[in-house]
C-alpha cells in the first residue's frame, strides 16, 4: 500500500493565541512539510484547490512545481484540482510542467469541489455543478491520451485539431477521480477506468463499503483489468508520541475550523465529545500514537482493500514542529508497519 499525505494549506489562527501566519511563512512550512515527507520514504503528497482566506493556495500545479525541484522521490499531486472551474488543456499543461520538472512524478486528482467559491469567481453557473465536470473529465482524458485534439463540448469552446504541449515525462499522467460518497460520481470514475479517492472525513468508515464495492463491480463489468485498480481512502488524522498528546494537540485546531465549515453549511459546531468519538476505534479520525493510527489505518484496508492511504495533516494550522514530528511518524513509524502488513 501506498501512503502519503494531503493537505488543504490551511492557515487558520492559533486557538490559544490568535496568532496567524502570514502566507509567505505558512507556504516556506510548507515547502519543509514536502521535503520531509520525501526525505522519510513517503509515496504522496498532495495538495488541495481554495479560493478562500483560510486556505493558502488556489493554484497546486504551481506549489507542486516548487516542490518538483525540491524533491526526488515523492509523488506530487493536487487533492483536488477543481476541474469544473477550470480550464482542462491548462490543467494539463500544468501538471505536464510539473510532472518535467519532477521526471515523472506528477499525478492530478481530479474532482468538483467541495467547496463553491470558484465557480462565480470564474463565471460558471452552479446549475452546471455536475455536468462541467464531466464533460471537462472527458476532455482531460483526452488530451492525456493524444498530442493533438479535436474535440467538442457544451461548456468550452471547441478544438480543432490543435497540438497541446508540453507533453508530460510520463507517457501519460496518472488521472484520479476524488469523490466523497455519491454513486455516480464513483460509477463514472470506475467506467472511464480511472483510479478513485474517497475521503472519509466523517461518521464512520464501514457506511462506505458499499460505494467501494460498487467502484469495484463496475470497473469490473467495463472491462478493465483487475490488476490495474487503484483506490485511495482519504481521512483527517495527526499522529503524536502518545495518544493523549496527540489527541489534546490536534483538537483545538482542528475543532476551530470544522466549527467554522459547520457553521457556513448550517452544521452544528465540534465539540469534544464528537471529537473523542471520531476517535473512536470504528470513527472516521485518525489521531493517536503511532501504533492507534497504524491499527486504523490496517481497519480501513480490511473494510476497502485500498491500495493507497492519504492522512490529511493538518485540518487547522498546527505549530510547524508538530506537524513535521508526525510527518516524520508517519514515514519512519507508521508506513513501514502498514506496508508490512498489507504486503501480498
Amino acid at each position: 500500500m501506498e501512503i502519503g499525505i494531503t493537505t488543504f494549506v490551511e492557515n487558520t489562527p492559533d486557538p490559544a493565541s490568535g496568532k496567524l501566519l502570514s502566507p509567505r511563512e505558512r507556504m516556506m512550512n510548507l515547502m519543509e512539510e514536502i521535503e520531509l515527507a520525501d526525505q522519510v520514504g513517503l509515496d504522496v503528497f498532495s495538495i488541495g484547490e481554495h479560493h478562500r482566506p483560510d486556505f493558502v493556495v488556489s493554484s497546486p500545479a504551481v506549489v507542486l512545481a516548487a516542490a518538483a525541484v525540491k524533491t526526488k522521490q515523492i509523488k506530487l499531486s493536487s487533492a483536488v484540482t477543481v476541474l469544473s472551474s477550470d480550464d482542462p488543456v491548462r490543467v494539463f499543461q500544468d501538471f505536464a510542467h510539473v510532472d518535467l520538472l519532477s521526471g515523472g512524478r506528477a499525478e492530478i486528482m481530479a474532482g468538483r469541489g467541495s467547496f463553491i467559491e470558484s465557480f462565480p469567481l470564474f463565471g460558471n453557473d452552479l446549475k452546471d455543478y455536475d455536468t462541467l465536470f464531466a464533460e471537462k473529465l472527458d476532455l482531460l482524458v483526452e488530451l492525456n491520451k493524444s498530442e493533438m485534439i479535436t474535440w467538442s463540448g457544451k461548456h468550452r469552446p471547441a478544438i480543432a485539431n490543435r497540438g497541446v504541449y508540453p507533453r508530460p515525462y510520463q507517457p501519460e499522467l496518472p488521472i484520479w477521480v476524488a469523490v466523497g460518497g455519491t454513486p455516480a460520481s464513483v460509477v463514472r470514475a470506475a467506467t472511464k477506468g480511472l483510479p478513485m479517492a474517497l475521503a472519509i472525513i466523517g461518521g464512520e468508515p464501514a457506511r462506505f463499503v458499499p460505494f467501494t464495492q460498487l467502484y469495484k463491480e463496475t470497473y469490473a463489468k467495463s472491462g478493465h483489468p483487475a490488476a490495474n485498480l487503484q483506490l485511495a481512502i482519504n481521512s483527517h488524522g495527526y499522529i503524536g508520541e502518545n495518544s493523549q498528546k496527540a489527541a489534546d494537540e490536534f483538537y483545538g485546531p482542528y475543532a476551530y475550523l470544522m466549527s467554522k465549515i459547520g457553521r457556513e453549511r448550517g452544521w452544528s459546531g465540534m465539540n469534544r465529545q464528537q471529537y473523542d468519538l471520531m476517535r473512536a476505534p470504528e470513527g472516521s479520525l485518525l489521531v493517536g500514537s503511532p501504533q492507534q493510527v497504524i491499527d486504523k489505518i490496517l481497519y480501513n484496508f480490511e473494510l476497502f482493500g485500498n491500495t493507497r492511504f492519504l492522512l490529511h495533516i493538518s485540518v487547522g494550522t498546527l505549530p510547524h514542529a508538530q506537524v513535521l514530528k508526525a510527518i516524520e511518524l508517519l514515514g519512519t513509524v507508521v508506513a513501514p508497519a502498514v506496508k508490512k502488513a498489507t504486503k501480498p
